[in-house]
């Protein structure tokens, strides 16, 4: 995974950016955006490039409108429609976590405000998707850097491509994932490995919910975060395998001292500070560091998904293991 940019010796700076530093990469990216449609951004060096070496915050929204290629969605007028439709049954549960996940951020919290109209937009687009309060960290965060309208059609475009599946009555896509998870730090720390799954006899499924299905959003500082997102869009889900081992790696010693499934995932949820490298690109950095074949991870996932959607039809008597995806547009004049 960007090879040339680690091999080369030139890993994320980890020192503050400059003004100076900020306003090129801002420059940069800017006269980058418009040469490269979206639709390609994914595949173009340059990108990945720029990418490493920062995202500006002045920046980022455009960037994660481009990356996640969220304007060739947008359909003008239904965001708006999607907001006249009648309340989701979530609707309590998104305002209170709304005020659970960001409890300085007021504007977040309101009724009307502009968390519960883009997640009840979505809900009422997208009838089959089962609520969950990863739904409401990640929409907010997207809000917080981004026109409301723009963040809605960024969620949806984040939802279509990698995340859908978490959040699905059916649990094939989380299964496989936590197989692959739990395959990964087996390689890379049998120890840690043997404490969680066999000692502990943590569930793979806990964790690979509490961290993919947030995206880790209450789990990493917002710099981080953020960081790890801008990369996300670009690489897609192979990196949230990396930052779990990079996570792992952070608090192992703390793991092989846990006495309790609860202890051990207070730490793997909610890493001590203390434990986490001194900046956010030090984090990425180390994340993409880790021992992981991406390819592999694709391939192995097709394939086990393929197999594990085979048993559930066996099971069944035939009806079909994933659930036919449903969206629900409303018509617009």
């Amino acid at each position: 995974m960007f090879p040339d940019a680690i091999l080369s010796g030139t890993p994320p700076v980890e020192s503050p950016m400059s003004i100076d530093a900020h306003r090129q990469r801002e420059v940069k990216w800017m006269a980058l955006l418009p040469m490269v449609p979206p639709s390609q951004a994914r595949r173009n060096k340059k990108v990945k490039r720029l990418l490493l070496d920062g995202v500006p915050s002045s920046v980022r929204y455009l960037v994660w409108c481009h990356l996640s290629d969220s304007k060739a969605r947008a359909i003008p007028g239904v965001y708006a429609q999607l907001g006249k439709r009648q309340r989701v049954p979530a609707f309590s549960d998104i305002e209170k976590d709304a005020k659970t996940h960001f409890p300085d951020q007021t504007q977040l919290h309101r009724f009307d405000g502009p968390l519960v109209s883009l997640l009840q937009a979505y809900l009422n687009m997208v009838p089959d998707i089962q609520y969950g309060s990863g739904l409401t960290s990640i929409a907010g965060h997207l809000l917080l850097l981004s026109p409301e309208e723009d963040a809605f059609w960024i969620f949806a475009s984040m939802m279509d491509a990698h995340l859908r599946p978490y959040f699905s009555a059916n649990t094939i896509q989380l299964e496989v994932d936590a197989a692959l998870l739990s395959k990964a730090i087996e390689i890379n720390d049998p120890a840690v490995c043997r404490k969680l799954y066999v000692m502990l006899s943590i569930p793979p499924s806990v964790i690979a919910k509490s961290w993919f299905s947030t995206l880790f959003s209450g789990t990493l500082p917002v710099d981080y975060l953020h960081r790890i997102w801008d990369v996300f869009l670009y690489e897609g889900v192979t990196l949230l395998f990396r930052v779990g081992l990079a996570l792992v790696q952070c608090v192992r010693h703390l793991l092989l001292q846990a006495t309790s499934e609860e202890a051990a995932m207070e730490y793997l949820v909610h890493p001590p500070l203390a434990c986490l490298p001194s900046t956010a690109d030090a984090f990425l950095n180390q994340a993409l560091m880790m021992k992981l074949k991406d390819d592999d991870v694709r391939k192995q996932r097709v394939k086990m998904e393929a197999q594990v959607k085979r048993q559930t039809q066996s099971r069944t008597n035939g009806s079909s293991g994933m659930q036919t995806a449903s969206i629900s547009l409303p018509k617009t004049s």
